[in-house]
């Protein structure tokens, strides 16, 4: 008796079925009835099966499907399927049946997709908590000894009433604590017990724990991991090097950011008669983790590390991910090697794949690679020594990667990433845009090349492939801007068919004016997000017609599968018998989780960057900003500083001089009375008004809007 086996009848009866009638279908004892039950019961926790007052149903033929449920500010949420051959499904504010961010849930589909709109439905069940222990700001001390507290997230708006697990900890209004949430008082507040206190909501490291904890985030290994990866030896052993190439005598260098511990990728090129040869060396993590063990299971749970401001999570423990498997300069390590060998134009013409050791020559950063390659910098110069000649050559191979990438439509959005500064005592002294030069581009080049080399290797020869896919961008929102686009400037023409090449152009006939800032945001808003599949789909955004990650498998569980996909096929073109191929349900699977990790992660760091800019803030309250609208809603529109990397909103509410309306194919708002207008990318002076971290917000006025304004006529002829 098995749940698979309960499924198959569900679906030949085609019609629900109670307890009973499964036993009697099935035609077992009625000792049998407390183990049906357990599956039953294990089936709808599953969300495979939906109870419906003494029988059960499936839930695919009830409509249903089960997913997680992520609630977007504004109140509504979207469930994320399990099966990622599904889209996302709309539920209304109304609909979320007391359900929470990040719930797994069963919802309803109430109605199908229509054009440029999901499909949409409610939540009828809750499967299982996203959260056991949710972090909350405490307030005030009640009479009895409770305390007072709301979740730190914005999107669980209830009180809690929390009672102290442990009288040891000791409590202060402000403070921010860990709560197990227990039963329902009303719709405004629950009941819980807090278990453990973090720290002074202020502080940065307190907000880090708090937005981990608000995404499941682990910052614990369990034993059996650590356990492992402690028996392994802190150095390869001469057993390591059987059967892998000896390229130690090469020069292969690391250039990463100055403050990355972990190196998994090196990279080395050489000048060949007819083009270049490029080698790029990837850590190989598959070597010391074996499917299936302790190791191996933590990693794909945690699906790739997270990145904070002032700590990493990684997705192994450190003795792999800053040791053994990191190209750290001056030792032995083992390395899957990419050799492309390319034409004089920089088109790989040849790959080969095999397992190699390799010593890094020199651990490098963008810094020193900028002054002495792009700068020219006759001291940076001296410094990096005898790897000099190799980084000319790579930059100079590099940029004709690139060259063939533009030609193709490959897109590069130009809006800048915010770097956070720390002083010694761990304050924030700045947010400012991050600083980039084609030294970075020389390592990102590389990357795409082997990445697109290892899609092709595996494609080639009709094995499974873990894709890195992205979908078209969202064709009403592209049309949206060559509308608003040609509106202004009648050489703007819409293309019959959206290309990235098509795209790209318009990118670059818009570089240094002042529609740039239009054209990206709008632009980048119309992209669809990346995720991980079996199926081949393409990279829109890379105008790749074959894609997949292969270059970081210490900090991403998709390149290690890659890796060990890539060891099959080299095993299958060698004499001993090759390891099992996995089957693309399997594949689906870890491709749908992966793909759920990779999208709390993102949303772990964009919650701690708002987090940390907002505390930031708060002593600027009443000073005065210069902005540009980034976005603009019927309600109002947002902000983002030129001084300082934040945004926040100017409110409709706050603007007494007219009554204002929301004209959404010009992205723009127009007073009634005087027609003044303000459009996306506009320059505008702000004061700020108000700082929430409650609601993570920043809330501004306009300085003065005649100054901020403009006549619509001016917008639009």
């Amino acid at each position: 008796m098995s749940k698979a086996t309960l499924l198959k009848l569900f679906r030949e009866v085609k019609r629900p079925l109670s307890r009973a009638e499964v036993i009697r279908q099935l035609k077992l004892k009625k000792r049998d009835k407390h183990v049906v039950k357990d599956l039953l019961r294990e089936l709808v926790r599953d969300g495979k099966l939906i109870r419906i007052r003494r029988a059960y149903g499936l839930a695919e033929a009830m409509h249903c499907v089960t997913g997680r449920l992520e609630i977007q500010r504004q109140g509504f949420g979207f469930v994320v399927p399990e099966d990622g051959r599904r889209n996302d499904i709309f539920v209304n504010q109304r609909d979320l049946n007391e359900a929470w961010h990040g719930d797994k849930v069963v919802v309803s589909v109430l109605g199908e997709a229509r054009q440029g709109r999901n499909a949409e439905g409610r939540v009828v069940r809750i499967l299982e908590r996203g959260r056991q222990i949710l972090p909350v700001k405490v307030f005030k001390k009640m009479t009895g000894g409770d305390w007072l507290c709301r979740p730190s997230d914005p999107r669980l708006a209830f009180g809690i009433i929390c009672s102290l697990k442990d009288e040891s900890v000791k409590l202060e209004p402000g403070d921010i604590a860990l709560c197990e949430p227990g039963d329902k008082i009303d719709h405004t507040m629950w009941e819980g017990v807090i278990t453990a206190r973090l720290g002074p909501e202020g502080d940065v490291s307190v907000q880090e724990e708090l937005v981990k904890s608000n995404h499941n985030i682990r910052t614990r290994f369990p034993s059996g991991s650590m356990n492992q990866a402690e028996s392994l030896p802190r150095e390869p052993v001469e057993s390591d090097f059987k059967g892998r190439r000896d390229l130690t005598d090469l020069a292969f260098v690391t250039i990463d950011g100055a403050t990355a511990r972990d190196f998994d990728d090196a990279i080395l090129v050489e000048r060949r008669p007819k083009g270049y040869r490029l080698w790029v060396a990837i850590a190989d993590v598959a070597h010391y983790v074996p499917e299936g063990s302790p190791l191996d299971k933590e990693a794909l749970e945690r699906g790739n590390s997270y990145y904070f401001p002032r700590s990493v999570e990684p997705m192994f423990p450190e003795r792999l991910s800053n040791g053994l498997c990191s190209l750290n300069p001056d030792v032995k390590r083992l390395t899957m090697v990419v050799r492309m060998d390319t034409d004089q134009s920089g088109l790989t013409r040849a790959t080969e794949i095999y397992p190699a050791v390799i010593r890094s020559h020199a651990r490098l950063t963008y810094t020193q690679v900028k002054e002495a390659v792009l700068d020219r910098d006759e001291a940076a110069r001296k410094r990096v020594g005898p790897v000099l000649p190799m980084l000319e050559l790579a930059e100079e191979l590099a940029r004709k990667i690139n060259k063939i990438r533009s030609r193709r439509g490959s897109l590069d959005f130009d809006l800048p990433e915010p770097e956070i500064f720390f002083d010694a005592s761990g304050e924030t002294t700045d947010i400012r845009p991050k600083i980039r030069s084609f030294s970075n581009q020389i390592i990102e080049e590389f990357m795409i090349a082997a990445n697109e080399a290892v899609a092709h290797f595996l494609v080639e020869r009709g094995l499974p492939c873990m894709f890195r896919i992205h979908p078209q961008a969202d064709e009403e929102r592209l049309r949206n801007l060559f509308q608003l686009l040609s509106r202004t400037d009648k050489s703007i023409v819409m293309p019959k068919e959206m290309t990235p090449k098509k795209l790209q152009m318009l990118v670059a006939s818009m570089r240094g004016t002042d529609k740039a800032y239009i054209v990206n945001r709008m632009l980048l808003r119309s992209m669809k997000q990346a995720k991980y599949s079996p199926d081949n789909e393409g990279h829109f955004g890379l105008a790749s017609e074959e894609y997949a990650h292969f270059t970081s498998p210490i900090r991403r569980y998709a390149d290690l599968v890659l890796h060990r996909l890539v060891k099959v096929a080299l095993a299958m073109d060698g004499d001993g018998a090759p390891p099992p191929i996995p089957g693309k349900k399997k594949l689906y699977n870890v491709a749908g989780h992966l793909s759920g990790r990779e999208r709390v992660a993102m949303d772990a760091e964009r919650e701690i960057l708002k987090r940390v800019t907002v505390l930031f803030m708060r002593d600027r309250v009443g000073e005065t900003f210069n902005g540009v609208i980034s976005h603009i809603t019927d309600y109002g529109f947002f902000v983002e500083l030129k001084d300082v990397m934040a945004e926040g909103m100017v409110r409709l509410s706050s603007m007494d001089d007219d009554y204002y309306t929301y004209w959404p194919k010009r992205e723009m708002l127009v007073g009634e009375r005087t027609g003044q207008a303000f459009a996306l990318g506009q320059s505008v002076e702000v004061v700020l008004d108000e700082v929430s971290l409650e609601r993570l917000e920043l809330n501004f006025s306009l300085k003065s809007v005649v100054a901020a304004s403009r006549n619509y006529k001016d917008l639009i002829e």
